[in-house]
């Protein structure tokens, strides 16, 4: 027998939530219900404070790795939910992955894919409205994968006029990529500053960069004059 396919969370509900500071998380894959979460803390990474260490910078500039936007959004946010040592379940359960599918097929959510070799290694996922990206979760399975992806994202970001970006809670990772941690009024003060329609998108700004000739120097370049 199928799988019973999870209840899709509406895409009117879940930007709702976004667009008032809250998101969804769940107990375990298989959980079939969502709890709503509004941490008292929130972290971002201001676009214009990424830290790209030399060696990042390095793996870049050398087109160690190709990236891609919303190539294969099911298999990043699939990887995503693998579970890793430290977290013996996954929040992002059947019905969160297939809900983000959804509005990721409506164009509410982007994935940043990092190949090598025609293999996925790493990537990331989020939410877009407004000029905001909340950056839900991210995976490596190769050497600064992800950390490629979120320079690339970050990159994007800038060049299609967004302003915010939402890693949810803080991390030591994060810490050290330039993410800062504030109370959660603030956070809502800056998602209401960042209302309004950004001046190009994600997928297109990654396009562009992947146009030059080699699309890792003009990532690196883009972001080195603030890192």
């Amino acid at each position: 027998m199928h799988a019973p396919v999870p209840e899709i969370i509406p895409a009117e509900l879940l930007l709702r939530a976004y667009r008032s500071g809250i998101f969804p998380m769940a107990d375990h894959r298989n959980d079939r219900e969502v709890y709503w979460v509004e941490p008292r803390e929130r972290a971002i990474i201001p676009l214009d404070g990424f830290r790209m260490s030399k060696s990042l910078r390095k793996v870049i500039r050398q087109d160690r790795y190709r990236v891609t936007c919303d190539r294969d959004f099911p298999a990043v946010i699939s990887a995503c939910a693998e579970p890793r040592e430290e977290h013996a379940e996954s929040w992002i359960s059947h019905q969160i992955e297939a809900s983000y599918i959804a509005l990721q097929e409506q164009g509410h959510a982007h994935s940043v894919e990092v190949w090598q070799d025609g293999e996925l290694v790493g990537g990331l996922y989020g939410v877009a409205f407004d000029r905001v990206f909340c950056g839900e979760s991210m995976f490596s399975r190769a050497d600064n994968a992800s950390k490629v992806a979120l320079a690339w994202l970050v990159a994007a970001m800038r060049r299609a006029g967004y302003v915010l970006l939402d890693c949810q809670f803080m991390t030591d990772h994060l810490g050290s990529l330039g993410a800062v941690a504030m109370p959660q009024a603030r956070y809502l003060g800056l998602l209401h500053s960042a209302r309004g329609v950004p001046t190009g998108r994600i997928p297109q700004a990654i396009a562009e960069a992947n146009a030059h000739s080699s699309p890792g120097n003009s990532i690196a370049q883009a972001l080195t004059h603030t890192s």
